[in-house]
């Protein structure tokens, strides 16, 4: 059996550093992959239900939820993209362009209430980086639009934070306890000051070669003072928060899953029909305004729906580079997880369905590596399982009082 560290060498895979888009789609096994980002993640019902016509009529029937709030489209021919473009567009659901898409990467709390500010704020702050004069940033560098009663997404992936404050808000750097207060009119300039900080002290800390350059805020911060102002406040502390596990009724409406965050174009259209949409980073959707579940085939209203306890990417064959099928052994495992645990079955090394440390299971190219508690990236305590196999770890594991 090979070390550990050999394993690891064997999965590593090709980390694209971006995310796809409309305009930009990545390709993969199963055609183009073409990710929607609704603008305050928002959908109306009418871009629901269009969107889940678009998907039947151009792509695979099934829609997949992101952990950045977005919907995903999978199986788009090259032929059909410019006429899904086109949909997209009379939906408002298109950027002007892919630089100005790229930068649009923006989570907003799900449990705003109308007249808060939080979709007026997130308009703003949408227009601002679609201006060509926005700092240049990588990628998947993200702002988190975080201003309920409560802050809720501190675990999502995002570099600039966004949350309320005695001044009205404050702009916090992702890994700093601490942001500068901000008034309404402040706040927008501010988080843009703040990431071309980021890209100027990027460029400086990666010296000539961009390929070493910190890509997230976080990386950049274990090396590097942030400017005084985001010094100045000191964040409240919270809890984790328990909004992730939350399904069923809240005071917005209902939010409902769907296993591993998929969901059928039907479906999508007849959750249209009851009531615009808000997308979750935690592959969720809350319906507006509706006061009891829907009975949709699939649908998942209760927290303790054993299908949550496991979290799985597409695997092979749809996307090229995994090493296995992950979504029916993650079936087969769900049963083996407790309610207070989560398992990650992965295709590979980059963790894409889940990219938190939890449980999780690799697939390289002589079996699955098992990690206690890590990313999918991290060092494997088992390597070279075969399905029995991990089945058989597993249930030694969960079951050992000490774990």
């Amino acid at each position: 059996m090979s070390t550990p560290a050999t394993v690891t060498s064997m999965r590593a895979p090709h980390v694209h550093g971006w995310c796809p888009g409309a305009l930009r789609p990545m390709a993969s096994g199963d055609g183009l992959v073409v990710r929607v980002r609704p603008p305050g993640g928002r959908l109306t019902r009418d871009q629901a239900q269009g969107l889940a016509a678009l998907a039947t009529r151009h792509a695979w029937p099934v829609i997949e939820l992101t952990s950045r709030a977005n919907l995903q489209l999978r199986g788009v021919a090259e032929a059909d993209h410019p006429s899904l473009l086109s949909g997209l567009q009379s939906l408002g659901l298109l950027d002007a362009d892919s630089a100005a898409e790229s930068r649009r990467n923006l989570l907003v709390t799900p449990f705003w209430q109308p007249g808060d500010g939080t979709s007026a704020l997130a308009h703003r702050l949408s227009e601002a980086l679609a201006s060509p004069r926005a700092p240049d940033l990588p990628g998947k560098f993200g702002f988190a639009l975080d201003c309920a009663e409560r802050p809720v997404l501190r675990q999502a992936s995002a570099d600039v934070r966004i949350e309320r404050g005695e001044r009205g808000y404050l702009v916090c750097a992702d890994g700093s306890p601490t942001g500068a207060p901000a008034t309404l009119d402040e706040v927008v300039p501010m988080a843009l000051a703040l990431a071309q900080w980021f890209a100027d002290a990027g460029r400086s800390a990666g010296g000539a070669a961009s390929a070493s350059r910190p890509t997230r805020m976080a990386a950049l911060l274990a090396t590097t003072k942030l400017p005084a102002p985001f010094e100045a406040a000191t964040r409240v502390s919270f809890a984790p928060s328990p909004a992730p596990a939350l399904l069923g009724l809240v005071p917005q409406g209902c939010m409902v899953g769907f296993e591993f965050g998929q969901l059928s174009a039907d479906n999508l259209a007849a959750l249209g029909t009851l009531g615009p949409l808000r997308v979750t980073p935690w592959r969720r959707l809350l319906v507006e305004g509706l006061h009891a579940p829907p009975a949709l085939e699939g649908l998942i209203d209760r927290s303790d729906d054993i299908r949550l306890r496991v979290a799985a990417c597409t695997g092979a064959p749809g996307c090229p580079q995994a090493f296995a099928a992950t979504r029916d052994l993650a079936r087969q495992l769900a049963p083996l997880v407790p309610a207070d645990r989560l398992l990650h079955v992965s295709g590979c090394a980059k963790g894409c369905a889940h990219p938190a440390a939890t449980l999780t299971l690799v697939a390289t190219a002589a079996g699955f590596d098992l990690i206690h508690h890590g990313t999918a990236a991290s060092v494997p305590d088992r390597v070279a399982l075969d399905a029995t196999a991990v089945a058989s770890h597993l249930q030694k594991l969960l079951h050992a009082p000490h774990l």
